[in-house]
């Protein structure tokens, strides 16, 4: 599969591809943008797909929060000059998504989450005492997903490098810390949006009742599950994911079923 072509520009980093309804995707902590490559290019044949690299380990320290990327986020639709838009999150981004809906729900039309944090995430930041040893940050990546090979050695070297990198660990920890005072139990019951849920069964980072919980907190979530699953079904099961999420925008109206 060809890599996404990567724009540079105001000090953006994004990928867009595509025309329609702006769909914006938005990574996890551990997440880039390779992370939803089959996502991408099913669907920038229907929609106007975006996905900003969010700035992890380049923002002020004091802006490194779910809060502040949430800011990063409006900035960059402003730039974009999008009004309205569907938004899809993963883990970090996900949350990001949650909050930034809350602020402003005139601003999305739709939520799909998947491994979302907002309520409750296995904490990753200060869970690696053995830092230095690969094979253990080998073993800690790989339980992100049901399977363990979804863990490339890329994606494990990313980790490794992340985990022992000391500026990187404290924007890490940061944003965890971030992720658990922004929680948002209370906030739900007034996201009114079409949001579409899709969780992994077996995801040990924000485990099937965090997803259930999102169910019965939004008053208008689609709850789906992809059995054999971790905490990024986007990467483990791509076609899955994209089945359910295609079905979901038909169903909500934000697509059309071209095979009727």
């Amino acid at each position: 599969m060809p890599e996404q072509h990567i724009k540079e520009e105001k000090g953006f980093k994004y990928i867009e591809k595509g025309e329609g309804i702006p769909l914006v995707i938005l990574h996890g902590i551990m997440g880039g943008l390779s992370n939803f490559d089959q996502v991408i290019d099913y669907f920038s044949k229907d929609f106007r797909v975006l996905m900003p690299e969010l700035p992890i380990y380049t923002f002020p320290l004091l802006k490194t929060s779910v809060k502040g990327f949430a800011g990063f986020l409006q900035d960059f639709l402003a730039y974009k000059q999008i009004d309205k838009a569907i938004l899809l999150g993963n883990s970090l981004g996900g949350h990001v998504a949650l909050y930034f809906t809350n602020k402003h729900p005139e601003k999305v039309s739709a939520l799909i989450l998947t491994g979302s944090s907002g309520l409750y995430e296995k904490s990753m930041g200060d869970s690696y005492p053995k830092r230095k040893n690969y094979n253990y940050i080998k073993q800690k990546a790989q339980e992100v997903f049901h399977n363990p090979k979804v863990a490339t050695k890329e994606l494990v070297d990313e980790v490794f490098e992340a985990v022992n990198n000391r500026m990187k660990v404290i924007r890490t920890l940061a944003l965890a810390k971030s992720a658990i005072r922004h929680n948002m139990a209370k906030d739900l019951p007034h996201i009114h949006v079409p949001t579409c849920l899709i969780w992994g069964r077996d995801d040990k980072v924000t485990p099937p009742e965090v997803a259930e919980d999102f169910k019965k907190l939004l008053p208008d979530a689609d709850l789906f599950w992809i059995d054999k699953c971790g905490h990024a079904p986007m990467m483990e099961h791509p076609q899955e994911f994209i089945r359910i999420m295609d079905k979901w925008l038909i169903e909500r109206g934000f697509k059309t079923n071209k095979d009727v």
